[in-house]
């Protein structure tokens, strides 16, 4: 009979290794918007045109983008006036960040465990949250106008900024939690 030795066995599956991917997901992720945040206002500054950017704050509900909007609705349904200037605010900025850490986490806990999460390095994955947060959830909980309301420059800038995050995410990540290469267990003869 052969018995099998865990002194050498893999524990991907583990419940510890899982929380420390999803935390890992989750500081990798605040280091990931900041960085979408970086390539997002570069681009809007300087590759954006004036018409753009107006057609940008026109299709916003009150100008604000979906994180301030979803601040300000939170803040009037504690029955608490949202807090001035409407457009920047740390509660809008704190609900930016959260949108942003949350499905890092997700990342974190999924990259090696299911198949094609982190395709591209990430890549696929930040293109993803891309389409169904902002062309998708923003659209449906009224966070912001409807794609067709924003210029080309708008989806391209936020194709190319969350594409940014997703790689940002994935590098981090492959520097805090890398991946074990399965080893086979010792086995003993009995």
């Amino acid at each position: 009979m052969t018995s099998y030795g865990n002194d050498q066995a893999d524990d991907a599956g583990t419940d510890i290794d899982v929380g420390t991917d999803i935390l890992a997901g989750a500081l990798a992720g605040a280091a990931a918007i900041w960085t979408l945040d970086r390539v997002d206002w570069f681009n809007y500054r300087h590759l954006d045109d004036e018409d753009s950017r107006r057609a940008t704050e026109r299709a916003r509900p009150g100008g604000m983008d979906p994180a301030h909007v979803a601040a300000n609705r939170l803040a009037r349904g504690l029955g608490a006036e949202p807090p001035l200037p409407a457009r920047q605010n740390a509660y809008g900025l704190a609900v930016h960040y959260g949108i942003g850490v949350a499905p890092a986490a997700l990342y974190g806990a999924l990259r090696g465990r299911a198949p094609y999460v982190d395709a591209g390095r990430g890549a696929a994955f930040g293109l993803v949250l891309f389409l169904a947060q902002d062309e998708g959830l923003n659209t449906i909980l009224r966070l912001s106008g409807r794609p067709r309301d924003y210029p080309w420059q708008a989806h391209a800038r936020g194709v190319i900024a969350h594409v940014a995050y997703g790689m940002t995410l994935d590098a981090l990540l492959r520097v805090l939690r890398p991946r074990r290469r399965r080893r086979e267990p010792r086995r003993y003869a009995a």
